[in-house]
């Protein structure tokens, strides 16, 4: 068949052609088995070099976009298919917030409810580093000594002389625009997300969007559905509000969507990089869970937590590159790439949510830090925020480095290929053998060494035994010590 592309200019001339591809299939105007010209008459046509169609072909390939058929050609992948088509300018009718006036509570009059922290607080791990080890490799921790505060300082004061020039008044639930606008701007650059910046709303956090998107989609009772293994976290703030939480499991093409309970009003999943594990979501998989939540007007909450770093191959584009009919919230956060106490995050939610979503966060907490989202506007928006996300991608990926290398050579005979894996701040890897973990955690700490096992993101799904080891933390020469140690001491299990 001949496509109909445009080509303009003789600059990026792949790019061009690879986001007319990709448009065009994910809109469902190419769709699932259809078979495209080959490389050589898609050049001709185009006026452009065989090997330019050739990397759009191989990168639409690497991405499971196109299938090729050994003596048949090149076509679209069957699995895009049933990929859910664009409906009211991606708003879907079917997902709704729920009333709060229809909120049931099971608590008594006269009897004290326990308050909900003390019953889950436990299922919480707080990533910390144990400044009494010599090396703990908890997840969840970044570097701040890497941060350009001198930089930051700049940003701050400009945002102080903003807020002295204006008014003490309330500002906007959603954030400030700047921010906003900063942030629509590097998820459509960075993470092929298009957006406007009315459409994103500032958090206070991940967290705190999770906790805002559950106050607004559920009931006491209704069904979310997260991974198993998964993040606990996400867990917490389900059940928190009375959700009845159904862990899904995942296996090597991340969430099994066949297992989804048919009643889930709202699924949480870690596509691009799931947590633990690490594996992204094959894209048939994506596309089975968006049909999956189509056909029953569920919501999918995307949680692209640490994506920012990836090490090998192309970066994978989120779940909600791909949603054409409203279904997907799309939550980020600043706490992996600038530092945790900055309490800032974001969320993309479906058209039908945005305003609902704004009118929890007024009556929750009205707006965050309106100094600290001004000074984070400017600091994206001058460039910084580029060029830190830059030299850290170089530093953590030779902390990787060197974990990796003890991890598949000394250490080898004791853990399994450690899992596929190629973003983030953390590796999770299996033992290979029976080994007493606990045992092995206590004589790693006494030699001032912190393993952090997998067994506590399990909820229902068999427990495999292995460490999750975090490197955001720790230092090249830290890693290699500890390492080195590690292996000695496995020859005594």
């Amino acid at each position: 068949m001949e496509l109909h592309v445009t080509v303009s200019g003789r600059r990026d001339l792949a790019g061009q052609i690879y986001r007319q591809l990709r448009t065009s299939i994910v809109d469902g105007r190419l769709t699932g088995g259809t078979r495209l010209p080959s490389t050589r008459d898609l050049a001709l046509q185009l006026g452009v070099s065989r090997k330019t169609t050739l990397d759009v072909f191989e990168r639409l390939l690497a991405e499971g976009y196109l299938s090729a058929r050994r003596g048949s050609g090149t076509f679209v992948a069957d699995a895009l298919e049933h990929l859910p088509a664009r409906e009211h300018g991606q708003a879907n009718p079917q997902i709704r917030a729920v009333s709060r006036g229809s909120r049931e509570t099971s608590v008594s009059r006269g009897v004290e409810a326990q308050p909900w922290w003390q019953t889950h607080a436990q299922a919480v791990p707080m990533p910390s580093l144990d400044a009494r080890l010599a090396c703990d490799f908890a997840g969840g921790v970044t570097d701040k000594s890497c941060f350009p505060f001198d930089a930051w300082r700049r940003c701050i004061n400009d945002a102080l002389r903003v807020q002295v020039r204006g008014h003490g008044m309330y500002h906007a639930p959603a954030g400030e625009q700047s921010l906003r606008l900063a942030v629509s701007r590097y998820l459509a650059f960075n993470r092929a997300v298009q957006c406007d910046w009315e459409d994103v709303i500032v958090t206070q956090g991940a967290q705190h969007a999770l906790d805002l998107l559950a106050r607004v989609m559920l009931r006491p009772g209704d069904v979310v559905a997260v991974e198993d293994p998964g993040y606990p976290p996400a867990r917490v703030a389900f059940e928190a509000l009375g959700a009845k939480v159904v862990p899904v499991p995942v296996d090597d093409e991340g969430l099994i969507v066949a297992c989804l309970p048919k009643t889930a009003r709202l699924v949480y999943v870690t596509p691009s990089h799931q947590f633990p594990l690490g594996m992204p979501m094959s894209l048939a998989r994506r596309v089975a869970l968006l049909e999956w939540a189509q056909a029953r007007g569920a919501v999918v909450v995307e949680d692209d937590y640490d994506c920012e770093y990836r090490f090998e191959g192309r970066s994978l584009e989120p779940l909600k590159s791909l949603d054409n009919a409203g279904l997907v919230a799309y939550v980020g956060t600043f706490s992996k790439t600038i530092f945790p106490e900055l309490r800032v995050g974001y969320v993309v939610p479906p058209a039908t949510l945005a305003a609902p979503l704004a009118h929890a966060r007024q009556v929750g907490g009205w707006h965050g830090c309106v100094l600290t989202q001004t000074a984070l506007a400017n600091f994206m928006l001058d460039g910084q925020f580029a060029r830190h996300l830059r030299r850290m991608q170089q530093i953590y990926s030779a902390r990787r480095a060197s974990l990796l290398a003890h991890l598949r050579g000394p250490l080898a005979p004791w853990f399994e290929p450690v899992l596929p894996n190629t973003a983030g701040l953390h590796l999770a890897v299996r033992l290979a053998a029976p080994v007493d973990q606990a045992a092995l955690v206590k004589a790693a700490r006494a030699a001032s060494i912190g393993l952090h096992p997998l067994a506590p993101f399990y909820v229902k799904a068999p427990v495999q035994s292995g460490f999750m080891f975090g490197y955001g933390g720790v230092e090249v020469g830290q890693i290699d010590a500890a390492m080195t140690s590690l292996a000695a001491l496995m020859h005594t299990f």
